[in-house]
């Protein structure tokens, strides 16, 4: 199941702890989850993105994209994907590449089954 990360002391600790990696569209940080805790996913879109249509687009595709390649993520991590300008108006198979590419240089990219 797919648990988020909601609280804002969340996120900064996160932002803070984690390590983060960056491409075209996307940035990641990826922090160790609390003991007991699967790991959640916490996605942030600002206002440079474009108007609330625009970011709440950019956020259901980046939440898709992860939702659908699940299981091929590590479980135990906390995730923050925070997206970039040039994430907008861009399609499902680019910015699930891109979610997969930062993954995969965090090196939580399970082989595909």
């Amino acid at each position: 199941m797919m648990e988020s990360i909601k609280n804002n002391r969340d996120f900064l600790t996160i932002y803070k702890t984690g390590r983060s990696y960056a491409n075209k569209y996307l940035v990641m940080y990826l922090a160790p989850a609390q003991e007991g805790c699967n790991g959640r996913i916490g996605i942030s879109v600002s206002k440079k993105v474009g108007n609330s249509v625009v970011r709440h687009r950019t956020k259901r595709l980046i939440k898709e994209s992860y939702r659908l390649n699940l299981n091929r993520f590590q479980s135990g991590y906390d995730i923050i994907v925070v997206a970039r300008k040039d994430a907008k108006g861009k399609s499902y198979s680019e910015i699930e590449s891109a979610l997969l590419h930062l993954a995969r240089l965090h090196k939580i990219l399970l082989p595909k089954q």
